[in-house]
């Protein structure tokens, strides 16, 4: 199966069945000098991969780093430990820093990277489909704190991302699910002619099918660089991107980033509770809200979620939307949708604490 490229302005995406062929290669373009090379690994990998990393990397001196990755490894302690076997190790500049693992892998090995003497050169290697459409495009790298999430970071572009999608044989169906969230998202605030091919082939891509898995990661990896190359800092489009974010890391937040519930459930949440106040705000119509109801109702994606999307729950969570990145004052800033692929300006729907409450009390 051929592998499909995307150049961004700042780096390559691979994305393919075997794509991790080409690391070696990769490596010796964009970081022509490097001697060493730290493979920072998620211990539930499967060890052929890394096996198979290991002989594509031959020539070079590896460092093999495995972490037992979760949202609680993501902290300040542990990035100073990963700090110190790369002093130890005398990396230089020139080395490199791969990270091999889910989203919270290449976030934490991202943010070392960055910040590593002014920082080092970074490779990124998805192997879930959450952060192979997501977390590996766009530079965000950071940790998380008992004030919220991702709160302490940086953005650094890696040299290179690679997309193996035979990664994604091992996941459990609900880690499909968790990616499918922002596949979804993407479509819903940026294209409906994509939306409208996920009524169709949701089902595929659940079902781990090769080249419906391609296609919706090609499409959702433009989508998300086509907002993250006009405003990498997030200062203003960006945001959008957070369509039903805020709610989803609160309630990941309320329940101490738990297996509870993961990031893509989170958001499956997070949208619909935002489609809600959408509707409920007379922001979107009648028909958007089924349309969109209906894909979630087709494919089961709340099905056991349906307790984090009670009157009680929702409450609860929304002490922890204080902190959110999007606020810049003490109101609570929401992205809210128009109609399937176009949402509302960053900024300008806010809210205080007890309005939202009160939106809750009518919505549920």
């Amino acid at each position: 199966m051929k592998v499909i490229r995307i150049k961004t302005k700042e780096y390559k995406i691979l994305i393919g069945k075997n794509a991790l062929n080409n690391l070696a290669i990769e490596i010796r373009k964009n970081c022509p000098k490097c001697n060493k090379i730290a493979v920072i690994i998620d211990k539930k990998v499967p060890r052929k991969f890394l096996i198979k990393i290991i002989k594509i990397l031959k020539k070079y001196k590896i460092f093999i780093i495995p972490i037992n990755s979760s949202e609680k490894i993501k902290s300040i302690r542990q990035t100073n430990l990963l700090l110190e076997k790369l002093f130890n190790l005398e990396f230089n500049r020139s080395d490199t820093i791969i990270g091999i693992g889910g989203g919270i892998t290449g976030d934490l090995t991202g943010f070392v990277a960055s910040i590593f003497k002014r920082g080092i050169n970074f490779v990124n290697i998805p192997t879930t489909l959450l952060a192979q459409v997501d977390s590996c495009i766009g530079g965000k790298t950071g940790v998380n704190t008992n004030y919220g999430k991702n709160l302490i970071g940086s953005f650094y572009h890696p040299k290179v991302v690679i997309s193996d999608i035979s990664f994604l044989n091992s996941l459990p169906y609900r880690e499909i699910i968790c990616g499918y969230a922002e596949i979804l998202k993407h479509a819903i605030i940026k294209d409906k002619k994509f939306f409208n091919w996920l009524k169709s082939n949701t089902h595929k891509i659940l079902m781990k099918d090769e080249h419906s898995i391609m296609q919706a990661i090609k499409k959702s990896s433009k989508i998300k660089l086509y907002f993250t190359e006009k405003d990498f800092k997030e200062k203003k489009i960006r945001m959008i991107l957070n369509f039903g974010h805020t709610f989803a890391h609160a309630i990941e937040a309320k329940n101490r980033y738990s297996k509870k519930i993961n990031h893509g459930e989170a958001v499956l949440v997070g949208m619909m509770i935002a489609l809600k106040i959408s509707f409920y705000k007379k922001i979107c119509t009648q028909k958007t809200f089924q349309d969109i109801n209906d894909i979630y109702k087709r494919n089961n994606l709340i099905k056991d979620l349906s307790n984090f999307l009670t009157k009680k729950e929702t409450k609860n969570s929304i002490k922890f939307m204080a902190n959110d990145k999007k606020n810049n004052d003490e109101r609570i800033s929401l992205i809210l949708l128009k109609k399937i692929g176009k949402t509302s300006e960053p900024g300008k729907f806010k809210f205080a604490q007890t309005e939202i409450k009160k939106i809750i009390d009518k919505l549920f």
